[in-house]
């Protein structure tokens, strides 16, 4: 199978690996919608399979257990560690994303725009893949299948280089997409894995071949790709996501939402990191404090929210802002709307806000002003997610505004071409004084 494992002359030999997923990848683009939608129903069943299951399982206890001693030994965060595991749920989870991926609609060659220019010369614009994409993620097996998924979807090749902790999962995944390209006539090498923390470097140089870089990861680790290539970078950096209490938010319903976006996932980049208030919210706060305690959250308040709840950890400067990944939260009292605004937009990553409020005339004012990927009224951040959005799985989340933004799906894997149809004209006999366009729509 397409992998990089040795380190001699890596820039030649991830080039030639980069070329040679660059040239499957016009395979995959070439076959039809119909038979794309039949490989990734075969990948899916391929995750469901039992001895297929046993081998992923096998490989992802050797990972965790290699995991569980580098953190034992302080080397490797918690965090991390807690993103590692793979189970049978997750592999159901993606199995399912890959079958709604599969029965979406054919996305390549069906126009968005068909305009007449005049009579028999007709324009076209048509989305296709972008190319070859090269993604460096974190240890989050499940996310292997479901990049190379919309990869699959889009027509896209990709170079894909997870974390070292998820090496074993993350080479029996791409092994198992590698095959189910094989048996549908594509080479294996349009979904790559490279294994070497190098291969990052030589992929950056590669400007020439590769058509778009996506980085997960902490906020440095992301600007320091965009810093080292000049292929364009589509970054899903740290979530520093915030809940708001309005005056009017429901105390259970409040409660109900913060218990699900800070506890349902905490090392999920669209948990939240910290809970804001407002005078008139003290219900809510006060519901949502015993609800999130009876879950072992650790509670750090400012002094405003300690004069009400002095059980609270003492929160400092450093506590806004900050990306815990773990079941630790950040209570502020805010002056009301305007200052919870302006805390977001100082500390926020424009990754996921929410509000709880019962007044839609504040909730719409938050969602209008919020300047984030992801903007939610009544509703948990966790819904910030590329499956639960319906797009059968995400590339990773954008916090930027060029191309795509949020849970990035195959759309988002897509750029187009305009296609010109006509019957011998020539540019030079339109224009002032001569043939005039007509520039009518066509249905597409």
């Amino acid at each position: 199978m397409t992998q990089a494992t040795g380190h001699e002359g890596q820039p030649e030999r991830v080039r030639a690996l980069a070329l040679a997923a660059r040239a499957a990848g016009r395979q995959l683009a070439a076959l039809s919608g119909p038979a794309r939608a039949a490989l990734l129903r075969d990948v899916a069943a391929a995750l469901a399979e039992p001895r297929e299951r046993e081998r992923l399982l096998a490989a992802n206890a050797r990972d965790v257990a290699a995991a569980r001693a580098a953190a034992a030994a302080g080397e490797l965060d918690p965090a991390r560690l807690k993103r590692l595991g793979l189970d049978v749920a997750k592999l159901d989870s993606v199995a399912d994303g890959l079958g709604q991926l599969a029965a979406m609609p054919e996305l390549l060659g069906q126009a968005r725009l068909r305009r007449e220019l005049d009579d028999g010369l007709v324009l076209e614009q048509v989305p296709c893949p972008l190319g070859l994409v090269g993604v460096v993620f974190e240890a989050r097996p499940d996310a292997a299948p479901q990049i190379g998924g919309l990869c699959l979807k889009s027509g896209n090749a990709a170079l894909l280089k997870g974390g070292s902790e998820a090496r074993e999962s993350n080479r029996a995944l791409v092994e198992l997409m590698q095959r189910a390209l094989q048996r549908h006539g594509v080479g294996a090498a349009a979904i790559t894995l490279l294994e070497q923390r190098e291969d990052i470097t030589a992929m950056l140089a590669l400007d020439d071949v590769l058509d778009l870089v996506i980085a997960r990861g902490g906020h440095e680790f992301v600007r320091h790709v965009q810093r080292s290539t000049r292929i364009a970078v589509m970054g899903h950096a740290e979530g520093v996501c915030h809940l708001f209490l309005h005056a009017s938010a429901e105390p259970a319903m409040a409660a109900t939402i913060a218990v699900d976006a800070k506890c349902g996932y905490p090392a999920a980049c669209n948990a939240i990191e910290a809970l804001l208030w407002e005078d008139g919210a003290e219900a809510a706060l006060a519901a949502c404090v015993t609800a999130l305690k009876g879950r072992g959250v650790e509670l750090r308040g400012c002094d405003r929210t300690r004069a009400r709840h002095p059980e609270l950890v003492a929160a400092t400067e450093a506590d806004w802002g900050h990306e815990y990944g773990a079941l630790v939260l950040a209570i502020r009292h805010v002056d009301g709307e305007a200052d919870a605004l302006a805390h977001i937009d100082r500390y926020g990553s424009r990754h996921t806000e929410a509000i709880v409020a019962a007044d839609a005339a504040a909730a719409e004012r938050f969602l209008a002003a919020v300047d984030a990927a992801d903007v939610f009224w009544n509703a948990s951040t966790r819904f910030a997610d590329g499956y639960r959005f319906g797009l059968g799985a995400e590339v990773g989340i954008s916090t930027g505004k060029l191309h795509a933004r949020g849970p990035v799906g195959a759309e988002g894997l897509l750029t187009y071409r305009w296609l010109l149809r006509g019957r011998g004209q020539v540019a030079s006999d339109y224009g002032p004084g001569k043939r005039r366009f007509t520039h009518r729509k066509l249905e597409p």
